[in-house]
């Protein structure tokens, strides 16, 4: 995992100023990366070399990478034959194809290879390090000079470099080197020297370091170089990987002691106008392998970004930083956590926002959060690491972002060692929304969706889409990340007591590109407010997940606003029957080894909190109910703020402030009886509570615990080291209602929330259509049963007939809503500007054989009516006379639909593939 930066300080600074363009006639004119990220992470057709690239430097728009190959050949699906690139090639910025300079750099004996290029200032000269004796079989030492009008090595300059260059710096007439070599023609240079950069004459410049030197910057204002690799002393000088020597003599300015860990060396520097950045890799525990800012002013660190994954380069641009690494653990930057997946490529704002660092936790700032900016690459041949080295080039009006390494494929498909991003032609949709619904009272419908992801917009445009229809009922942004979808919601406040809705959600970048529509989300409004569900919401939780989710890997959260949805883990089984409330709801199944939820928001747990959940099993295995950890799906190494049953069926709370502090249920108080019970857990400053099933199960004076990032978990994660450890790890049974409180509930607020669990509740009944129907004046002896689609209009006359199975009213329960739901087709016009009737049928009918001359007699009071319906296919509903239906209930019963004028309705039938197609009765029951 050796390399070095390939593109000057001089070269980003000069490119940092200018402005995005519009990009090349061939690429779609729009720019829809979210600020201020510079370039899309959509990939450009790219010539491919046949081995590994570890250096690229930028000229002229004209882009030139070393490594070590032999050859390049045209992207795949394209024309063009292979060519010989012996560790060199030029390519056209703009077009991606091999340019007209070809260099070959070889060695007599062994595997030559460039790992550094950098231009110099005026553009004229390319100056190469690595391990060569010869380019197009002129003699050199490791490094040459490339005159690159002509593209000919320079024979005038032939520094003799002893071993292997990592790293090179240029100024106006000096030349800088780093890495493996203790001599510069026969003189004393450790790691580090510097030469003319017009003649190669050693100069008096002397840091000498006591292991290699893998990169080397200038300052902007030149006066000083920034030393980076695996050493320990420089000049004698205690600093390891990181040191600053003065540019004419070499003599220490700055040195940062043990700053980084032992096995962490620094494989790149890079610099803008405002500090200096460096990239770091590493092994072993408690490893430095991130990325760090200092200051130009006093040379101090700034941030640290302590993710793990093996930063090979870091590339400032316009006020953010790129990097290339394998990162798999951003943990201590409160981002994702150890889950079994690399992001090769990543940005981050050069500074904190606003210039507001958060505290240091454990003596480091925190880098600024990550940008919505992840192409996808993989690790490829060589080591796993993937990206090696970046730069950026311009031509015509269009930046690009050029990735050189060892990976294989981008984005999804095969293209080796080189790739090419640009700051125009966005093409990728963002994936599609997850949605759900809920409505818990009377005039508001609350829709949650699982926020989109896109490779480089982090903010998009969701439009939420009702009953069908294609105009949105409401448009709004929202944020995510590749790591981080948090759940977006928008509550309908126009929906109508009794009657069900549909919603879909698309999601859209700023370049109009556009998901799929979500799944239908489907919701009725009930005609008094839910009793439990409205208590929880207005008693303050921030996650409240009632597991009546239709799809996975999505738990919605139904909390006032608090949006902290789940992430599925295993596939639970999905709306289990009957849930823990009376009458209403479902509730997710786990399987006890596998299977479990994580809250999608990495956050720190106050001092005071309560935990509550409903649950049901005959386990005999235990396993854990709720509780907090550091990890996703993969098991937490920090872990309480828990509730788990033991083996025995008893309950167990626990937190942790230095050693486990528990309350556990009595002996006999088990609750593996395949009953459902309700377990709330608090701490604050009175202390730890339990209770279970709205009694008080044991109290302990713990008020603190220790502080960490995490996640919530329902139905698993670790429980090593916890007294009464179960068998598992997972709980096996069923889990309804869990919610989390930023609060203490009092004990009447807990039992207020068990026996509202028991209160008679409205349940809805939705009845497809069993037969339908219409019948047509103009073809007076057709039977259309068969249709998929059924018509209504006045004259010349169509007349629509329906047939339900009503069930009867629950025990104990009355009818207190009916409607009919019906949807338009796709036809032309399908809409009617008339109003349409719903009126009971009185005489006999089948859908196989009623036609206009047969057809049934109606009665003459409406149960209801639709008084318009606009064109486009969608759901409406029309209310029917509940006294009517409710005479009709536990009976077979049929309705028409007519109309008085000449405008047709055309609706789609029960025999209709569409979604959402038969017609409906929604009946809601609820107490007398």
């Amino acid at each position: 995992m050796r390399r070095s930066r390939g593109l000057t300080a001089a070269l980003v600074l000069s490119l940092a100023g200018a402005g995005t363009g519009l990009g090349l006639a061939l690429m779609p004119q729009a720019s829809a990366i979210t600020s201020p990220v510079a370039f899309t992470a959509d990939n450009l057709p790219t010539w491919q070399p046949n081995g590994i690239v570890w250096a690229m430097a930028q000229a002229n728009g004209t882009v030139f990478a070393g490594g070590t190959f032999s050859a390049v050949r045209p992207p795949v699906g394209t024309a063009g034959a292979e060519q010989e690139a012996v560790n060199f090639v030029a390519l056209d910025a703009a077009t991606g194809k091999p340019a007209s300079c070809k260099l070959a750099f070889t060695l007599r004996e062994g595997t030559a290879t460039v790992r550094t290029l950098v231009v110099s200032k005026d553009k004229k000269t390319l100056y190469a390090g690595g391990y060569f004796g010869a380019v197009n079989g002129t003699p050199v030492a490791n490094v040459a000079a490339i005159d690159i009008e002509s593209c000919t090595p320079k024979a005038a300059f032939h520094p003799g470099f002893a071993a292997t260059v990592r790293g090179l710096a240029v100024s106006d007439d000096t030349l800088y080197a780093a890495g493996d070599f203790n001599a510069v023609q026969g003189q004393v240079r450790q790691k580090f020297a510097a030469v003319d950069a017009g003649t190669g004459a050693v100069k008096p410049f002397t840091a000498n370091a006591d292991e290699s030197g893998r990169a080397i910057e200038l300052t902007p204002d030149g006066k000083n170089v920034l030393l980076g690799g695996d050493f320990f002393t420089v000049n004698g000088a205690n600093s390891h990987a990181l040191a600053v020597a003065d540019a004419t003599s070499g003599a220490v300015k700055k040195t940062y002691g043990s700053a980084f860990h032992p096995l962490s060396v620094v494989m790149d520097i890079a610099t803008d106008a405002n500090g200096f950045y460096t990239g770091n890799q590493g092994n072993g525990g408690g490893v430095f392998d991130g990325r760090a800012a200092f200051n130009l002013t006093d040379l101090n660190e700034r941030w640290r970004d302590r993710c793990l994954g093996a930063t090979q380069q870091v590339l400032p641009y316009d006020g953010v930083l790129y990097s290339s690494s394998h990162a798999h653990n951003c943990s201590t930057e409160m981002e994702f956590p150890e889950e079994g997946k690399r992001r090769y490529l990543m940005a981050q704002p050069t500074r904190h926002k606003d210039g507001a660092a958060p505290a240091p936790v454990d003596g480091f700032v925190r880098g600024p959060r990550k940008l919505g900016w992840f192409p996808a690459v993989n690790g490829g041949i060589g080591e796993g690491v993937g990206p090696r080295v970046m730069a950026v080039a311009e031509k015509g009006d269009t930046k690009y972002m050029w990735v050189g390494g060892e990976f294989t494929t981008v984005n999804g498909a095969e293209q080796q060692a080189l790739t090419r991003f640009a700051s125009t032609g966005d093409r990728g949709a963002p994936t599609t929304p997850v949605a759900s619904a809920d409505s818990v009272k009377p005039g508001e419908a609350q829709v949650r969706w699982r926020t989109g992801y896109d490779a480089d917009d982090s903010k998009l445009t969701y439009r939420i889409y009702r009953n069908g229809s294609s105009t949105p009922v409401h448009t709004m942004t929202a944020e995510s990340l590749e790591f981080e979808r948090p759940q977006a919601s928008w509550t309908d406040t126009t929906v109508k007591a009794g009657q069900s809705y549909t919603y879909r959600v698309t999601a859209t970048d700023a370049a109009g590109n556009t998901s799929a529509l979500s799944a239908t989300a489907s919701v009725t409004v009930p005609t008094t407010q839910q009793a439990y569900p409205a208590q929880v919401r207005a008693d303050g939780a921030q996650l409240y997940w009632r597991y009546d989710d239709t799809v996975s890997p999505y738990a919605a959260d139904s909390s006032d606003g608090g949006n902290t949805s789940g992430v599925q883990v295993g596939a639970p089984a999905l709306r289990q029957t009957p849930g823990a409330l009376s009458g209403t709801g479902t509730a997710m199944g786990f399987n006890g080894t596998s299977q479990q939820v994580y809250s999608d928001h990495h956050q720190t747990v106050p001092t005071t909190y309560t935990i509550e959940t409903w649950f049901k099993t005959n386990t005999t295995r235990g396993g854990k109910l709720v509780g907090f950890g550091n990890n996703t799906k993969y098991t937490s190494g920090a872990y309480d703020k828990h509730i788990y049953l033991t083996d025995a069926g008893r309950l167990v709370f626990g937190v942790y402030n230095g050693s486990p502090r528990t309350i556990a249920t009595g002996s006999f108080d088990t609750y593996n009886d395949n009953k459902w019970h309700h377990v709330v857990a608090t701490q604050g400053p009175a202390g730890m509570a339990l209770y279970v099933d709205g009694r008080n199960k044991g109290t302990l004076n713990v008020t603190d615990s220790t502080p960490y990032t995490g996640y919530w978990h329902v139905g698993g994660d670790n429980l090593s080291g916890w007294p009464n450890r179960p068998t598992s790890n997972f709980f096996a049974g069923q889990i309804d209602e869990t919610a989390v409180y930023p609060k203490v509930l009092t004990a009447a607020q807990v039992k207020n929330h068990f026996d509202l669990a028991k209160a008679p509740s409205d349940t809805v009944s939705k009845v497809t259509a069993t037969e339908d129907t219409y019948v047509n004046q103009g073809a007076p002896s057709a039977a259309n049963g068969a249709a998929t689609s059924l018509a209504v209009r006045g004259n010349p006359g169509y007349e629509t007939y329906l047939r339900f199975n009503v069930p009867a009213a629950p025990a104990g329960q009355v009818l207190k809503s009916a409607s009919l739901q019906v949807k338009t087709s796709t036809q032309s016009g399908a809409g009617t500007a008339d109003t349409v009737s719903v009126v009971p049928v009185t005489g006999t009918w089948s859908a196989d054989t009623t036609s206009y001359n047969t057809k049934p007699a109606v009665g003459t009071t409406p149960l209801g009516s639709f008084a318009a319906i606009p064109d486009g296919s969608a759901l409406h509903t029309a209310p029917l006379d509940t006294a009517a239906v409710t005479a009709a209930l536990g009976t077979s019963y049929g309705v028409a639909l007519a109309g008085p004028g000449t405008d047709a309705l055309w609706l789609w039938s029960k025999e209709s593939t569409a979604a959402d197609a038969a017609p409906q009765l929604i009946l809601t029951f609820g107490p007398k």
